[in-house]
């Protein structure tokens, strides 16, 4: 089936990033300047003027007072609708998976962000380098928890879950925080629409040293394929490139422990074999 044709989808963030890019240009300032007056780096203007970063409230009154735009920019941002929370070069990828029929995911550094108790990814997000500010931090993590209302979406999804032993024995963060998160795990693989594997650390070969991705089915039955990197990310559609990153999906399914094995190896680290 040949993918439905979309647009480029404009947000909001574009438009408050193309205002603060016309004002800045408008006071005469090159993006380095206007970084330097506000204490922050260059590539942080870039990306709020790209659109690719959340201008938060805080940053924004500073930017009405440096520029003299007379408050524009702060009314914009108070103005935004709740459900453009999140940067725009996410924002296309939520909103297919809040209404996918199938999801599988592939994760090798973090637990699924569906699957994440709160505690984690407060830790996850205070991860983030450069560092978020709390109120940013604050409305991301706001915004994974609001994703996780998947779970509870009706008609169900069909969900499958791949991740890496070496996630759960992990030695970074607090031990309970890490515990706490695989029980959650055992309990989520309780859910009758809800799959998930392991991959050992132990194999001899294994498919995903590309690294982590998301395929999705709509409810028109489209397929699309999820990648993120570090500062990147792409959502594929192209149908070829989709049944590549199937087939690879499919040969980790494979090397992955057995849905049973996995649930003795989370009672195993839980002490409770």
């Amino acid at each position: 089936m040949q993918p439905a044709k979309r647009s480029k989808r404009i947000t909001s963030w574009h438009l408050i990033g193309a205002q603060v890019a016309t004002f800045r240009k408008a006071a005469r300032m090159t993006q380095t300047a206007l970084a330097d007056q506000c204490c922050v780096g260059e590539d942080t203007i870039a990306s709020i003027e790209q659109g690719r970063r959340t201008l938060q409230w805080d940053f924004a009154v500073q930017l009405d007072e440096l520029l003299d735009t007379k408050g524009t920019l702060q009314v914009a941002v108070s103005k935004l609708p709740q459900k453009e929370r999140f940067p725009a070069f996410v924002q296309d990828f939520v909103e297919y998976e809040q209404e996918a029929v199938t999801l599988l995911s592939y994760q090798n550094q973090v637990v699924p962000g569906l699957l994440q108790t709160e505690e984690y990814i407060r830790f996850v997000f205070s991860c983030q380098y450069p560092p978020l500010e709390e109120d940013e931090r604050e409305e991301w993590v706001a915004g994974r928890l609001d994703r996780q209302r998947l779970l509870e979406r009706r008609p169900r999804p069909m969900l499958h879950f791949l991740l890496e032993e070496s996630i759960l024995r992990s030695e970074i963060g607090d031990p309970a925080m890490l515990r706490n998160q695989i029980r959650q795990l055992r309990q989520c693989m309780e859910l009758p629409f809800l799959g998930l594997q392991i991959m050992p650390m132990k194999l001899p070969r294994h498919a995903g040293l590309a690294g982590p991705m998301v395929l999705l089915e709509t409810p028109d039955h489209d397929h699309l394929v999820y990648v993120e990197g570090q500062l990147t990310s792409y959502l594929h559609e192209d149908p070829d490139d989709v049944c590549v990153l199937q087939q690879m999906y499919g040969m980790l399914r494979s090397q992955a422990l057995s849905v049973e094995k996995s649930a003795r190896l989370l009672d195993e680290l839980l002490g409770e074999s």
